[in-house]
């Protein structure tokens, strides 16, 4: 029995690849009124997120919000 093993570099590890407007993510912190999730509303090289429970939209540079981003829980257009 031969074992494979693979070795993956962890900066390149993503949630999701590509990102779109609509999608809702779990960030890794949650928002002060306490929800966790977030809709993009603009895309370019700052991401726009716009929180689901309390409507405040925040920027941020689209290398923060890749390292922030846990899941994706809905898939926009």
């Amino acid at each position: 029995m031969s074992l494979l093993i693979e070795i993956v570099d962890l900066e390149q590890i993503t949630v999701y690849d590509e990102i779109r407007l609509g999608d809702v993510v779990r960030m890794r912190k949650p928002h002060p009124c306490g929800n966790s999730e977030w809709e993009v509303v603009r895309l370019g090289a700052d991401i726009g997120i716009r929180c689901c429970k309390c409507t405040r939209r925040v920027l941020l540079p689209r290398s923060q919000f890749t390292r922030q981003v846990k899941a994706l829980v809905k898939r926009g257009q």
